[in-house]
């Protein structure tokens, strides 16, 4: 049989692998949560929005005839994650995540760790500061509670609503962001203390970059705890294990 690919993807990897996919003739679709309104256009065939928890991703990957999985998620995405690789036991369906390593610490960081968003908005009951809240849309509402600070929110889309956020600036933008303009954002906004979490990749590490070279204080959010997965960190691994996914099953 010949390999059909699903692909979870959001991410700058997910697309890389979507071209190497395509360039090699692999068959396959790349799945977007829905989260962002104007998702990459990408070389394969794209679906949007989600399975319906673990049962109707089992119930998806049946009936499109699915021989492989690639999570290649955001490390934050965590739902999916666990709901693929649930759905991928039930169905026997061999499974990959396409991962990043996590940043590490520099001479020259100063970083606070914490283990959740929780612990992020913890670590902001102090005076007012001017703060880059890098996180995303999603978890823009656990911060209303820390009213007193001055928020620069980079948001992939323009928010629905207004963020709970007395005091703050929203600016639309897409990565890979460049340590030149992000240090010039930094700037331009007077931001004393960043708030990131820690995704890994080149795409969106100029704001730790510029961080560094400003002297700003960094409170890092860990990624969440997943079970155990195959993973992998290039797309070459990915069709690489594709072949020999294909071998083990005979297919």
């Amino acid at each position: 049989m010949e390999p059909n690919l699903l692909v979870l993807g959001g991410t700058t990897e997910a697309t890389a692998l979507c071209r190497a996919l395509s360039d090699a003739g692999v068959r396959g679709t790349i799945s977007f949560a829905g989260r962002v309104a104007r998702p990459v256009r990408q070389p394969l065939p794209q679906r949007v929005g989600g399975f319906g928890g673990v049962a109707g991703l089992v119930d998806y990957l049946r009936a499109a005839g699915i021989t492989h999985v690639v999570d290649a998620t955001h490390p934050f995405a965590a739902q999916m994650s666990r709901n693929a690789i649930a759905a991928c036991a039930e169905t026997g369906v061999p499974l990959t995540a396409l991962t990043r390593a996590p940043w590490t610490p520099e001479p020259g960081d100063n970083w606070t760790h914490v283990a959740d968003i929780d612990g992020a908005v913890a670590a902001l009951d102090r005076p007012a500061a001017r703060v880059m809240l890098a996180i995303g849309r999603m978890n823009l509402p656990a911060f209303a509670p820390r009213p007193q600070h001055f928020y620069l929110l980079r948001l992939v889309d323009p928010p629905e609503t207004p963020p709970a956020l007395p005091d703050h600036h929203v600016e639309v933008d897409r990565g890979p962001f460049s340590f030149n303009g992000d240090l010039a954002l930094m700037g331009q906004h007077a931001i004393s203390l960043v708030v990131s979490k820690n995704s890994g990749g080149t795409g969106a590490y100029a704001k730790i970059r510029a961080a560094r070279a400003l002297g700003l204080p960094v409170i890092m959010i860990a990624r969440p705890d997943l079970p155990p997965r195959h993973e992998v960190h290039d797309t070459h691994a990915v069709l690489d294990w594709v072949g020999h996914a294909s071998t083990d099953l005979g297919v």
